[in-house]
């Protein structure tokens, strides 16, 4: 046994109280390691439930993009202006807080490894509405850039989507600082016209059908709505219903939180990484390519400056290709070369390469997993009931 059945019951106690304490209506949490996998399902879902993962997109966004450099069809270091053109001679505020003529000249263009490792120059701005003037007239663009949760029904179609962005400064240099979420967003676009289809084309034909993923998507068609189920947020107050934004598709298919899927589904993405790459006798993206997701790609002063949560990198934490990644301990659950991402609306995956260790936690109630009970005591509970 590659997992201990005390340490297993003990873990479903302790979600079972969070589900009774009204932490959210339910869950399915899995975890999987060296052939042995143990599902709970708990409170007002089932184990086929449809969950929308949120900024768990980034990491299949990510993936996709491998999986095109493996194919020729991108190069990690070109910069995007000949795909993007709207992104060409970008300018830069000279500080957050100037007017949006107040700019210098980029120092050089964005590539695609900028967009894969968030320093593209630009990134959900962390601040009370309106406290900069950059970040007023992004907002009145309406492009979902990583500042408040993902609303589907909200940006325009690709092409309107980038001509709009375009008409923004950066907010620092390409390269210089790593900031969150907008990336992926860019990224989207920029897969979908290397590979002349929608993002949800792309990703369907390169990972979800050789995956077996056939309830993830970009929303939940009609006769699937009765395996959705409604998305809370802060203080218990309905954020999207059975047939909110999700229900019907979107004009942007969103590469940074857009996605829904099951937690078998979202397993079987994690578990070929996990691989190496590999599904079964398929091959989905090489070796290297995995290893390269998966590797800190942040500077030290990268590190100590990030933009996200005060801290939040540290010596403890960096970032790959659209995933999160343990560079040292510094919980039970934080061993070094782990990685993975989490979604703001109640989800969370982590791989733990040395562990051979794969685990996935599905609600549908907004949280923030660095200071979520939850979120804290299930990976907790994972790595007590590691039978080795």
């Amino acid at each position: 046994m590659s997992l201990s059945s005390r340490g297993l019951a003990r873990l479903y106690d302790t979600l079972r109280r969070h589900v009774d304490g009204g932490a959210c209506p339910g869950l399915v949490s899995v975890i999987s390691r060296r052939g042995e996998t143990h599902v709970d399902v708990i409170g007002d879902v089932q184990r086929d439930t449809v969950f929308r993962v949120s900024s768990m997109t980034k990491p299949i966004t990510a993936a996709l993009a491998m999986v095109l450099v493996e194919q020729g069809r991108l190069r990690l270091d070109d910069p995007v202006d000949e795909l993007l053109p709207e992104l060409a001679d970008r300018r830069v505020l000279t500080s957050i807080d100037a007017p949006l003529d107040d700019t210098v000249k980029a120092d050089r263009p964005i590539t695609v490894r900028d967009l894969l490792t968030f320093r593209l120059g630009w990134g959900g701005i962390f601040a009370p509405p309106g406290t900069h003037p950059v970040q007023a007239a992004a907002a009145e663009l309406k492009l979902g850039l990583g500042d408040h949760p993902p609303r589907p029904a909200e940006p325009p179609e690709p092409d309107e989507w980038l001509r709009r962005f375009g008409t923004l400064p950066l907010l620092s240099q390409p390269g210089e600082r790593w900031m969150y979420h907008a990336g992926s967003e860019v990224l989207g676009v920029l897969l979908a016209r290397a590979t002349g289809r929608t993002l949800g084309e792309a990703m369907r034909e390169h990972l979800f059908e050789p995956l077996g993923m056939i309830d993830t998507g970009f929303h939940v068609p009609e006769h699937n709505l009765h395996r959705l189920r409604t998305s809370y947020g802060e203080g218990g107050q309905v954020f999207d219903p059975v047939d909110g934004q999700w229900s019907r598709p979107p004009a942007f298919e969103a590469g940074g939180g857009g996605l829904v899927a099951t937690a078998d589904d979202y397993l079987a993405f994690a578990t070929m990484l996990l691989r190496n790459g590999k599904n079964g006798r398929d091959r989905i993206l090489s070796r290297p390519s995995v290893e390269l997701m998966t590797t800190d790609h942040l500077t030290a002063e990268q590190h100590a400056t990030d933009g996200f949560w005060p801290g939040f990198f540290g010596e403890y934490r960096g970032w790959g290709f659209g995933v999160q990644v343990v560079t040292k301990r510094d919980q039970l659950w934080a061993t070094p070369g782990r990685y993975g991402w989490d979604g703001g609306l109640g989800t969370s995956w982590h791989n733990d390469p040395a562990e051979e260790l794969t685990a996935v936690l599905m609600t549908q109630q907004t949280a923030f997993p660095l200071t979520s009970a939850l979120y804290l005591d299930f990976w907790n509970g994972v790595y007590a009931s590691l039978d080795d």
